[in-house]
């Protein structure tokens, strides 16, 4: 998947670290805040992968999730490589 010209702002970034730390946080919320970290403003540019997308989305949905967990997988899925279809005529 190619990259996308969105970075991981510095509180993003503050929030996934926390965390990623964090031993009480789910394994979701820690790939989805690895995967807003991977895509801070002084690393390469990347774009969020599937299956981190897909956990960002359910520490989205989950009413037990932090709020800095939220901010990171929010993060994550704002960098998600949009898919384009063309159409034929």
């Amino acid at each position: 998947m190619s990259a996308t010209n969105k970075r991981t702002s510095k509180p993003a970034a503050t929030a996934a670290s926390k965390t990623v730390t964090d031993k009480r946080t789910s394994d979701q919320s820690k790939s989805a805040a690895g995967s807003a970290l991977s895509q801070a403003a002084k690393t390469p540019a990347k774009s969020t992968q599937p299956k981190a997308a897909h956990n960002a989305a359910e520490v989205l949905d989950s009413k037990d999730t932090g709020a800095k967990s939220k901010t990171a997988a929010g993060s994550a899925l704002s960098q998600v490589k949009s898919r384009t279809t063309s159409s034929t005529k």
